[in-house]
């Protein structure tokens, strides 16, 4: 919108088109308007030399979020903060697990990249039900995280991003893609699909659309627990964008001042839908907020599954001793848009090939190759179960027919 654009612009004014306004290319209505240059490549100056940068959403379409227009330097700043030039570091090799543990970690993110896959064919083939929100990258931090629980005591409270630890607390393939499609037997009754379901016997609770929501949940969780005198610790997770939401400052401080059990693992993976993470806050990490807050805090690498495991497990243990919360931030990169109808294309090819070599399933593969763990003939003979077993499931959710239209006002008014 025109406002929009002369908000954060000002008086910058179009080389395209003999100086004027940039603001004066966009009608209040949110429709891009005419411009001569090319699409994409229009640019502006202001008097100091200042360029800026009309990004590939383009003169086609709406103009949507604010963020879908970059300052070149803003876009910069942002990837020079990564060093993209760095050298990829050595994982971390936790004194706290086994080299049998060491493969279930593994298993566990195969399951969660192959899951992701799949869904991501299927919704391509319109057949998923709703948005697919990929967890491409976080793998680590999915998996790590919910791996230093107690699954027979603990509970967990999932984001979309979070399918990994579905599976490190026990959910199936098949029960998984009853959910995610939505068919007759899913937990949600096929309302929903995606991550928006709740497995009481399993100690899962799901997420809601509702950004932060679940975490002053997640909270009362474990103060009831706390006060039956259970040893229980609730894991949630937030994204980098989310973590901006009143919820979560609310469930922080009441989870500060009450001790309460919990870890918030703020999966900073340097969007917030289009919105990079340098326009989203001005602290240097996420994690500094705990002392605003009063409980723990560090910032890890998101993609170092040992590190991960390790820092989860030391909070966690503190949580049990009655130290109260602890709030995580794992810097990792979304690897797809912010669900499969978002192209992404606002994410610079530099910033994904420095993540991309940073991959925490293939990086932590060679390290269970080179520990002798598993070889690769014993990795690919496993992928290639998954794949018969991923298959199956797909096929069998497919044959059922979606529930009766008359579940949908099930559990929507007290009878």
């Amino acid at each position: 919108r025109s406002d929009r654009v002369q908000f954060l612009y000002g008086d910058v004014r179009c080389v395209a088109c003999d100086g004027h306004l940039l603001a004066n290319h966009f009608p209040p209505h949110g429709r891009l308007g005419n411009h001569p240059s090319e699409i994409g490549d229009a640019s502006a100056t202001d008097g100091n030399g200042k360029q800026v940068i009309i990004c590939k959403k383009k003169q086609k379409g709406w103009l949507g979020r604010s963020s879908l227009f970059f300052e070149k330097e803003y876009q910069t700043a942002h990837m020079t903060a990564l060093h993209l030039d760095a050298p990829v570091p050595e994982l971390s090799t936790s004194p706290n697990l086994t080299d049998a543990q060491r493969k279930q970690l593994f298993l566990y993110m195969l399951h969660a990249r192959e899951f992701d896959n799949a869904m991501l064919k299927l919704y391509r083939q319109g057949r998923a039900f709703g948005g697919v929100y990929s967890q491409l990258g976080n793998e680590a931090t999915s998996v790590g995280t919910a791996f230093a629980l107690n699954t027979t005591k603990d509970v967990l409270f999932p984001m979309h991003r979070n399918v990994g630890s579905h599976f490190v607390f026990g959910a199936e393939i098949k029960q998984l893609m009853l959910n995610f499609l939505a068919r007759e037997g899913s937990q949600m009754r096929g309302t929903d699909g995606t991550g928006h379901y709740a497995d009481p016997a399993l100690r899962i609770y799901g997420n809601i659309s509702h950004l932060s929501a679940m975490i002053p949940v997640a909270s009362g969780f474990a103060l009831a627990s706390k006060m039956r005198g259970e040893s229980c610790v609730a894991l949630t997770y937030i994204g980098d964008g989310g973590c901006n939401v009143g919820e979560f400052h609310e469930a922080m401080n009441f989870a500060s001042v009450q001790k309460i059990p919990m870890i918030v693992v703020i999966e900073n993976n340097q969007y917030a839908y289009s919105t990079p993470s340098n326009l989203e806050y001005a602290c240097e990490k996420l994690s500094d907020r705990a002392l605003g807050y009063g409980c723990f805090g560090e910032t890890v690498d998101g993609t170092d599954i040992e590190l991960v495991y390790d820092t989860t497990l030391n909070y966690v243990q503190k949580a049990r001793n009655g130290e109260g919360p602890a709030l995580i931030e794992t810097v990792t990169m979304r690897m797809r848009g912010h669900a499969e109808h978002d192209d992404f294309s606002y994410v610079p090819k530099e910033q994904l090939d420095y993540w991309a070599k940073r991959d925490p399933v293939e990086r932590y593969e060679k390290r269970i190759i080179e520990r002798g763990i598993m070889s690769a003939e014993e990795i690919a003979a496993f992928r290639s179960d998954l794949a018969t077993r991923m298959f199956a499931a797909i096929d069998a959710t497919l044959e059922r027919p979606y529930p009766a239209p008359e579940e949908g006002y099930k559990l929507v008014f007290v009878e």
